[in-house]
């Protein structure tokens, strides 16, 4: 058995299983929250906050503890799952989309489903220190402005673009550095300012395997206005920019100690974005969807090392 179809045998049995637990509708509500992102929204989150307090404050001593997992549940189920959610209401899919494989059909109520887990999240960062209430409230109207109509950016190329880099790229770790109270040092901002133009480098790649279906809806995204290879050209000079800020801040930061394994860190995390681009340039022509699709979730691999790379970098 390959192992499309082994994947696809498993996911029968987990859904069977999920709708006996939610019937109706239940479970689908659910599977709409796309739950196999959120250990990666919880790892970008989470960059934030040990870039701040340091690994051995987070995990040895524990502290902010209380505020950490509530900034974690209202950024990353609420915020994160609601967004997702009340994208799938509007777009409808009907293939596969990022972190949910054939998707079901959206339930009736799934925009106001979404809406309403991303409303309870703000109510949590309001009891929250007020930087993070702030990134979260910027994120919420991005959310709204990507996914709703009759705004609904992610059909307009280049504004989904940047509503992604700003999201989810620099925001998303701020919001964790927020939690630790503690004021943003120039090493800092030129760290997280550095995820914005690697988002830039991811986004188009999560879209080269939905060229079609974003075609048959009439949506104009960066992929399908750039074109597959213009597409891996801004992914492979954005993630340029993107190293050239983690450098800076390594610059920065190098009073923290980290003399030659903030060197070695970076430069494995660019090797593992190197792997994946460089190869994914040379074979654009005769790549289908799914081989588009393994490309972008090798480009989340490297990704979470980057994550790994940066801490390692010029976390104090």
């Amino acid at each position: 058995m390959s192992s499309a179809a082994r994947d696809a045998v498993e996911r029968g049995a987990v859904r069977r299983l999920g709708y006996r637990l939610l019937p109706g509708d239940g479970f689908s509500y659910l599977l709409h929250l796309r739950v196999r992102e959120w250990p990666i929204m919880v790892a970008h989150t989470l960059l934030g906050f040990v870039l701040a307090v340091g690994m051995r404050a987070t995990f040895v001593q524990g502290v902010h503890a209380g505020a950490l997992a509530a900034g974690l549940f209202a950024w990353v189920a609420l915020l994160n799952g609601g967004t997702l959610a009340l994208n799938s209401a509007f777009d409808r899919d009907v293939g596969d989309i990022g972190y949910l494989d054939a998707p079901p059909p959206p339930p009736a109520h799934l925009a106001l489903w979404g809406f309403s887990l991303m409303l309870a999240g703000q109510a949590i960062a309001l009891l929250l220190p007020r930087p993070f209430a702030i990134s979260y409230a910027i994120c919420f109207a991005l959310s709204l402005l990507y996914s709703v109509p009759p705004a609904r950016l992610k059909a307009v190329a280049g504004a989904d673009w940047v509503i992604n880099m700003a999201g989810f790229g620099s925001l998303t770790p701020y919001a964790g550095w927020s939690l630790s109270q503690l004021p943003l040092t120039p090493w800092a901002a030129w760290a997280i300012g550095g995820f914005a133009p690697l988002f830039a480098s991811l986004y188009p790649l999560t879209q080269l395997y939905q060229l079609d279906e974003d075609r048959r809806r009439g949506d104009r995204t960066l992929a399908l206005m750039l074109g597959v290879r213009g597409s891996l050209v801004v992914a492979v000079g954005a993630a340029a920019i993107a190293f050239a800020c983690f450098a800076r801040a390594a610059h920065l930061a190098s009073g923290l100690g980290h003399g030659s394994h903030a060197t070695v860190a970076l430069a494995v995390a660019a090797a593992a974005w190197t792997a994946v681009l460089v190869p994914w340039v040379a074979r654009a022509p005769r790549m289908s969807p799914a081989a588009h699709k393994r490309g972008m979730y090798a480009a989340l691999g490297a990704w979470a090392i980057t994550d790994l790379a940066v801490l390692l970098a010029v976390a104090p």
